[in-house]
């Protein structure tokens, strides 16, 4: 007779914060695509085929932005894309959202822009626009959708890291 055994499932593999790689755009993709469809369900069908939203990773997005992905093992959970100091991309698979990997992206982001952070969020967007309200951006213009492919509304925020003044040991 065979023993049963019981017990817990391992602990899933630790989330790994590192710099994305070009094999690594086809589950760079996979999120962008799945995380728009579920997270602004406001915007048009995705017209894009995997394979093009793939391309575009690997030749534009990864060659101009400093790249990191969220990684679980070989599993891809989400990315951020920083041009200069545009944060240009930040999402996550729909099934990880609320458990921190958001906030240790947008922290590598910031350590790659130490000078601060600009964005451009959809004004329907309430989620991302809560997200980063609670990371200390705040809204730094608007704008009427014409600047974007949506062409839907939007705002740019901005996160400037608050000035250091002297260090309290320094003081006689």
């Amino acid at each position: 007779m065979a023993q049963e055994t019981r017990g817990t499932a391992p602990a899933p593999s630790p989330v790994e914060i590192r710099a994305a790689e070009p094999a690594d755009a086809a589950g760079i993709a996979a999120v962008h695509r799945e995380s728009r469809r579920v997270a602004m369900p406001y915007l048009p069908p995705q017209r894009r085929s995997h394979g093009e939203v793939t391309h575009w990773i690997r030749e534009s997005v990864l060659p101009r932005c400093h790249t990191v992905v969220a990684a679980r093992g070989p599993e891809i959970l989400g990315y951020a894309a920083v041009d200069g100091d545009l944060l240009d991309q930040l999402y996550l698979r729909p099934d990880v959202r609320h458990a921190g990997i958001g906030s240790r992206l947008l922290a590598e982001a910031r350590r790659h822009s130490p000078g601060g952070l600009s964005l451009h969020v959809f004004q329907q967007n309430t989620g991302a626009r809560a997200f980063y309200a609670h990371h200390g951006f705040t809204v730094v213009a608007t704008g009427d959708g014409s600047g974007n492919m949506e062409n839907l509304p939007e705002l740019t925020l901005r996160w400037t890291p608050a000035p250091s003044g002297p260090d309290p040991a320094d003081r006689p």
